[in-house]
């Protein structure tokens, strides 16, 4: 009996080592098979472009040849900048909105009486970014389908015709990005789209003094891109200061309508 009861405790035990080694230690965690779940996927958006755009340079050591390009986008005109383009003779092109034009009647008349400095183009309706698909652009919702892109680019044209402004060439949208297909629509529509290769003001939101030595330094071909309509912004003081420095190197300032250019992304061919 001693010697069975010994034989049945070493089995017992033997038995008991093997399951507690079959069990993770207090301080293991336990983790669960994956189970094979599908996973929703990832919503992507569309993939955006900013194209640049330059212009025919001069080629002449000294005398460079640049394209001052303002957009309009809504709030007030900024004198600040358009009275030192009227005063000084300078040429430049300007992008209205059909909300700049509703609201800004003054200037409107100021660009009309001085057709050899001014060339108004296209920079839309409601300043909706040019993209269609559903996406969010520095926080501005894109027009989100091509009959909003068409009502964008379209409403902008007809708003300048009825203010008395010759139809439109070029277009350049909010936010100056663009989708592959919304590009491929615009062009189709028979415009032009404007990039650029200098951004002066960073979008208005820039110190005078940065935005003055940004433009400042414009090369050659150099298409500037900023803004006139933020008269409260300390960037116009630059834009002004920076365009009486261009002037004082000897720049040719030029329009987009009066030299060749290339853009990318096919914007221009």
């Amino acid at each position: 009996m001693n010697r069975l009861f010994l034989v049945s405790a070493l089995v017992i035990a033997s038995v008991s080592a093997a399951a507690a080694a079959a069990l993770p230690a207090q301080d293991e965690t336990i983790v669960a098979a994956p189970r094979n779940v599908a996973q929703a996927p990832k919503a992507v958006g569309p993939k955006l472009v900013e194209p640049r755009l330059r212009i025919g340079a001069s080629g002449i050591k000294g005398h460079a040849r640049v394209a001052l390009t303002f957009d309009a986008c809504m709030g007030q005109a900024d004198d600040r900048i358009l009275s030192v383009l009227v005063h000084e003779r300078i040429s430049a092109t300007i992008f209205v909105t059909a909300r700049w034009l509703k609201h800004n009647p003054q200037a409107l008349q100021v660009l009309l009486q001085n057709p050899d400095l001014f060339e108004i183009e296209n920079h839309g309706q409601n300043h909706t970014p040019a993209v269609d698909k559903p996406v969010s652009i520095y926080g501005i919702a894109a027009a989100g389908s091509p009959e909003a892109v068409r009502q964008e680019v379209q409403g902008g044209a007809d708003a300048m015709v009825a203010a008395g402004i010759a139809p439109p060439h070029w277009f350049r949208g909010s936010t100056a990005k663009y989708d592959r297909s919304s590009i491929v629509q615009i062009r189709e529509m028979g415009y032009r789209i404007a990039g650029y290769s200098v951004n002066g003001d960073g979008g208005s939101l820039l110190g005078a003094g940065v935005t003055e030595k940004r433009i400042a330094a414009a090369k050659d071909g150099d298409v500037v891109i900023s803004h006139i309509n933020q008269p409260t912004h300390a960037a116009g003081e630059g834009v002004a200061k920076a365009i009486l420095d261009l002037k004082a190197k000897g720049v040719e300032f030029v329009r987009l309508q009066d030299v060749d250019d290339m853009g990318d992304d096919q914007t221009t061919q």
